[in-house]
C-alpha cells in the first residue's frame, strides 16, 4: 500500500485555519505533510531566516490518518526565493532547523546554480506565472544525479484559468525536460478546500506529461526518497562544518611517524574525507 506525502502546505499564522487544513490533508489519506515557510531574502534591508513553530504551537491535536491507526505526521520545510545567488548563505545555522530546504530560482542563471551547485533538497518551479527562461537538459540531468527533485505546485490550476495555463504549461516543460524523473507534485494549499485526495492528484498530472506509474510515485516514492536526502545532506553538512578545523595547522610543521608503518602521517587525529552520498529519487 503507498504512503502519500504532501510536502507543501503552506504555514498559516491562523491556528484554526493551519488545524483545518491538516486535518483535511489526514482525511483524505497523505500520512505525512509538510508545512512550508517562503522567505523572500533582501539585498536591502537584513532580514532574519523564519523559525518553523513546533507543532504542538501549529494545531492542537494530531488527526489520525485516514485508512490507517496512526496520526498524521507533520515535517516542517523553507523554501528560499532567490533572486541573487548570494542570497544563499550555504552555512547558515537557521537551515538546519527545517526537515527540508527548497530554493526557487528566478532566473535562468539562478535555476542552473541550483541545479549544479546548491546544497538543497527541492527545487521548485514557479507555477503563477509564465517563466522568464526555458529548462535546459544538461543542468536538469546535473540535478538529477546529485538526487535533488523539482516541485509543481497543483493549487494555482484552480484558483485562476490564467494561471492553470500557466500551471500546465510551466508543468509540461519541466516534464519534458526532467523525462519525467524526479517530479515533486505538492498542492501548495492556503486553505482546505484547495487540497486534493491523491489520486485525483495522478489523474491532473496526466495534463503535466506524467505517465500513470510517475504521478503516482511523484505522491509517494519521490517523497519518502526527498526526506532521506535532506537526512543525508544534513549530516554530510554536520561533518564538513566540524571538519573545517582539522587542517588549521602550521605548513611548516613536521608529520609525526607513524608507529606501524615508519612513515609520516599527515592525516593523524583528523577523520578521513567523507564521501558525498548521492540518494536515489527514483523507485
Amino acid at each position: 500500500m503507498s504512503v502519500f506525502m504532501d510536502l507543501n502546505l503552506t504555514f498559516s499564522a491562523d491556528r484554526s485555519n493551519m488545524q483545518q487544513i491538516i486535518d483535511t490533508a489526514a482525511y483524505l489519506g497523505f500520512s505525512t505533510v509538510a508545512v512550508n515557510y517562503t522567505f523572500e531574502p533582501s539585498i536591502k534591508k537584513k532580514e532574519t531566516v523564519p523559525s518553523p513553530k513546533p507543532v504542538e504551537d501549529l494545531i492542537d491535536q494530531l488527526p489520525i490518518v485516514q485508512g490507517r491507526s496512526r496520526p498524521i505526521r507533520v515535517l516542517n520545510r523553507l523554501t528560499l526565493v532567490l533572486s541573487e545567488l548570494s542570497h544563499f548563505r550555504p552555512n547558515l545555522t537557521e537551515y538546519a532547523n527545517f526537515d527540508l530546504l527548497a530554493v526557487q530560482p528566478t532566473t535562468e542563471k539562478l535555476f542552473h546554480a541550483a541545479c549544479t551547485q546548491l546544497e538543497v533538497d527541492v527545487i521548485s518551479v514557479a507555477m503563477t506565472e509564465k517563466l522568464p527562461f526555458f529548462f535546459k537538459r544538461a543542468p536538469v540531468n546535473v540535478a538529477l544525479e546529485r538526487g535533488l527533485a523539482f516541485e509543481v505546485s497543483y493549487t494555482a490550476a484552480i484558483r485562476d484559468a490564467t494561471m492553470r495555463r500557466y500551471t500546465i504549461a510551466n508543468a509540461v516543460s519541466l516534464v519534458q525536460a526532467c523525462k519525467g524523473k524526479n517530479v515533486l507534485v505538492s498542492s501548495a494549499a492556503m486553505k482546505p478546500q484547495e487540497l486534493r485526495g491523491p489520486y485525483d492528484i495522478i489523474n491532473l498530472c496526466s495534463l503535466m506529461g506524467l505517465s500513470d506509474e510517475e504521478a503516482k510515485r511523484s505522491v509517494s516514492s519521490i517523497c519518502r526518497s526527498l526526506l532521506l536526502h535532506a537526512e543525508t545532506r544534513k549530516a554530510a553538512s554536520g561533518v564538513i562544518s566540524t571538519k573545517k578545523s582539522c587542517g588549521e595547522k602550521p605548513q611548516q610543521q613536521e608529520a609525526p611517524i607513524s608507529r606501524n608503518t615508519g612513515e609520516g602521517d599527515s592525516g593523524e587525529g583528523c577523520a578521513p574525507a567523507a564521501k558525498r552520498l548521492k540518494s536515489q529519487l527514483t523507485d
